[in-house]
């Protein structure tokens, strides 16, 4: 029996988000790395080199999310996810068979790479897939994904930590070289996937594009009402890019609507790096220590937040597409708040590291677990959503391209900054959190439209006309959709069609 077309849609979302995963593994992993006794007896850095290991991954993100975007509008959307995914291996087989630091530098670099490709193609090409209906569950599998590689590196971290002795270099090596098996399979089977339709149809290819769209949204019958309208929608959409919208990356700053688009997608990436998703994680490690935890122990502590954080991405991928996108985001920047501001209280009447304080010490761990649920469920699948729903088709890449760039970037920029302010300030960095996650929530209150459910075809027309303070719009605004009366009008001709026959 056939799969239901939108399972068919989330199936092959779910095996693209392979390259999600690896993200959150090699995120998750190199913490284990940095602390087995046999990669420091190996290795013998200093502070400024395991810093360096530790971030010169995100530094190649940055340059793969940046390359991606031409590559995606040249190659399309498959092609380029098999580039980042062998990249990656690549980068993941020097860092396994490292024998000094520059392997282990290059290794992280070009992994960098291959994972910033994939973060900003991945989300773009299941958006480019999905019904309008669950476009919003289809993109949360970035996220979603991300939480289950950390999670993988989590348990195999503490398995290769107490499996291997002390002096054994398996203790490492066993678990940087477990990331290439997810993407050697996603570069070796991801071409038997289908091509985004609109990918297609932009690169003059309508017939493929259009059986595409059947294949997608109904068995492949070329003729389904709702095919017919969303290939129509398409091509005139498209039609009308290439005659006014961004042919290069200037235009999206000198189009008004293009512009607006970017300034939500790049300011969202970095508002969600000022929610101290990175910052709470790094000291979360350093309080385990100040409390007496270390080793294995922090390793499982490390795993009960991972597994918090992946009900909390599971649940927005269930109900994403039922609350939309606004007041999530809203509601989530200020529960994060809430959340800073019990660290912040926790930090200041009982400084880590003094007697007597393990009850306050716990009380922090729970919270940070308490954040990072909130962070998961809301802010951090919201951040690959909108960016991949608001632009069109021509410019799409380019727009998602330099919205993960900035993700990247802000999130080295908070990587290095956290321990020099927290070793100045103390928990005073903290304050600054409490005042990113209110203003985000403000701002995005002002100017950020409902997406959800409606058509990426439709982006263009909402926001040439929505109103720059977006709070006063009805929501009948939010929720009209052309494409569904095209639809309607589709299966009423069919039918006409059908009755005429029927007399003769």
């Amino acid at each position: 029996m056939a799969l239901p077309p939108k399972w068919y849609q989330f199936l092959v979302s779910v095996f693209a988000s392979l390259g999600s995963l690896l993200f959150g593994y090699d995120l998750g992993v190199i913490a284990q790395v940095i602390a087995s006794p046999s990669w420091l007896t190996k290795f013998n850095p200093n502070d400024n080199e395991i810093g360096a290991v530790v971030s010169v991954f995100t530094g190649g993100g940055c340059l793969g999310a940046a390359a991606a975007g031409p590559m995606g509008d040249a190659l399309g959307r498959r092609w380029t996810i098999m580039i980042g995914a062998v990249i990656f291996c690549l980068g993941g087989a020097l860092q396994t068979g490292a024998q000094a630091l520059s392997y282990l530098y290059s290794g992280r670099l070009i992994a960098g790479m291959g994972v910033g490709v994939l973060c900003m193609i991945i989300p773009l090409y299941q958006a480019e897939l999905a019904h309008p209906d669950i476009r919003g569950r289809v993109t949360a599998l970035q996220q979603f994904m991300l939480g289950v590689g950390a999670l993988s590196a989590a348990w195999i971290s503490y398995g290769t930590y107490v499996g291997f002795a002390p002096d054994n270099d398996g203790q490492w090596r066993t678990s940087l070289g477990i990331q290439i098996i997810p993407a050697a399979i996603l570069a070796a089977l991801i071409l038997i996937f289908p091509e985004s339709p609109r990918w297609l149809i932009d690169h003059g290819k309508p017939n493929e594009g259009l059986r595409t769209l059947a294949q997608l949204h109904s068995h492949g019958d070329i003729n389904d009402a709702w095919v017919r309208a969303e290939f129509d929608q398409i091509q005139e959409a498209i039609t009308f890019e290439h005659e006014h919208e961004a042919q290069s990356y200037v235009e999206l700053f000198t189009d008004r609507s293009c512009f607006r688009r970017l300034f939500i997608a790049v300011a969202l990436q970095a508002s969600v790096q000022m929610t101290g998703v990175s910052a709470i994680q790094y000291y979360s490690v350093t309080i385990y220590g100040l409390m007496g935890i270390s080793g294995d122990d922090t390793l499982k502590y490390q795993a009960i937040s991972s597994v918090l954080a992946l009900v909390g991405q599971f649940l927005c991928i269930l109900f994403i597409d039922r609350f939309g996108r606004r007041w999530p985001l809203i509601l989530g920047n200020l529960a994060n708040m809430v959340t800073f501001i019990v660290a912040t209280i926790l930090l200041a009447k009982f400084p880590p590291g003094e007697n007597g304080n393990k009850g306050a010490a716990w009380g922090f761990i729970i919270i940070t677990w308490l954040y990072n649920f909130s962070f998961s469920s809301t802010c951090g699948p919201l951040s690959w959503i909108i960016p991949a729903e608001i632009f069109d088709t021509k410019t799409r890449a380019k727009g998602v391209s330099i919205a993960t760039v900035m993700s990247f970037a802000f999130n080295t920029m908070i990587g290095q900054v956290t321990p020099i302010a927290m070793t100045a300030v103390g928990y005073r960095f903290y304050i600054l959190f409490v005042v990113c996650n209110l203003t985000n929530a403000i701002f995005f209150w002002a100017i950020l439209p409902e997406t959800a459910k409606r058509p990426l075809e439709e982006m263009n027309y909402l926001f040439t006309n929505a109103p720059l303070f977006v709070p006063g719009m009805k929501k009948v605004e939010w929720e009209s959709t052309d494409l569904e009366r095209r639809a309607r009008e589709v299966e009423a001709k069919q039918g006409y069609a059908s009755h005429v026959e029927e007399k003769m």
